[in-house]
């Protein structure tokens, strides 16, 4: 059996992410101890019946206490606040990393907050589901995922190491990049995405032409998978937006010239242009799939019963 990576780690935000993120230390045996904690009472009292820490500590301090790694599982928005809670209590040599999918905008929270005796590795696992809460997190939620670590000035060699074997022993596959890079990266491939899909089905929410029943029955299509996406943490996405805002913007400015331009084709009747952009953008799904980041089977691999 090999040694735990760390002795006592401590994970601050116990929803989907930092639950997942206890189980399936726990499950590689990753740390001796494991103690969790959230600034709600409630979360804490479900944790604690949901036993996927060794403990829950009752207030911040408790937990990062000793803690040779200290994990921050809150939303964007929260970073600053989390980091401040926290940094008085932090040991020696103790390794402070998150779990943001904003990079840049949590070093500037964070970074300086901290004391000169710890460091500070930003990190991103590129998972999750639409489900939030203590309840929604499980042990193989990173297996098969990507991980992004943007080391900041905060970061030393082995402190970056130490974040990478943990992230690589959860069964992600780990990439490094700034913190800047990430943001426009993510921007493009996360967070336009879930903008979008939160205007289009608060479009089809306010269509006083179709009726929500419509709406329902007939969403067999793309406008059902647009609804998976629109159903994610509604704070942690406010948090998202507010805080990736240049890169959001940039993406945005970029995406509403091509929508403009694929309005001009459909006015204009120039098939030949959509049918070659449409063969393009086709391309790139079958580059995801070759890539093992989804399935090929029909309807996304998604159970259809058939009576027999």
């Amino acid at each position: 059996m090999t040694e735990p990576l760390f002795d006592k780690i401590a994970i601050v935000g116990l929803g989907l992410i930092g639950s997942s993120l206890a189980r399936g230390i726990k499950k590689h045996a990753l740390a001796t101890t494991v103690t969790g904690f959230d600034g709600s009472a409630d979360v804490r009292a479900r944790s604690k019946d949901l036993g996927f820490c060794d403990s829950i500590a009752e207030t911040v301090d408790e937990a990062v206490t000793d803690a040779q790694l200290v994990v921050l599982a809150v939303p964007v928005g929260a970073m600053a606040a989390a980091a401040q809670s926290i940094a008085p209590h932090l040991a020696d040599g103790a390794i402070v990393t998150d779990v943001g999918s904003v990079k840049a905008a949590v070093v500037r929270q964070v970074a300086d907050v901290l004391p000169a005796h710890a460091a500070f590795v930003p990190g991103h696992p590129v998972a999750g589901t639409e489900h939030s809460g203590p309840e929604a997190g499980f042990a193989d939620l990173f297996e098969g995922r990507w991980c992004v670590v943007t080391p900041c000035a905060r970061s030393t060699d082995a402190s970056v190491e130490k974040v990478v074997a943990l992230w690589t022993a959860l069964g992600s596959t780990v990439e490094t990049m700034t913190p800047e890079h990430h943001d426009i990266v993510l921007a493009i491939t996360s967070h336009i995405p879930h903008l979008i899909a939160y205007n289009i089905v608060g479009t089809a929410a306010d269509l006083e032409d179709v009726t929500q029943s419509e709406v329902i029955k007939f969403s067999a299509g793309g406008f059902r998978d647009f609804t998976r996406i629109a159903a994610s943490d509604p704070v942690m996405w406010r948090d998202v937006f507010l805080n990736n805002k240049e890169a959001v913007l940039e993406v945005l400015g970029r995406f509403s010239e091509d929508l403009a331009a694929l309005q001009r084709m459909i006015r204009w009747d120039d098939g030949q242009s959509l049918q070659d952009h449409f063969a393009r953008t086709r391309a790139i799904r079958r580059s995801i799939i070759d890539a093992g980041q989804d399935t090929a089977d029909a309807d996304f691999g998604r159970p259809h019963g058939h009576d027999d």
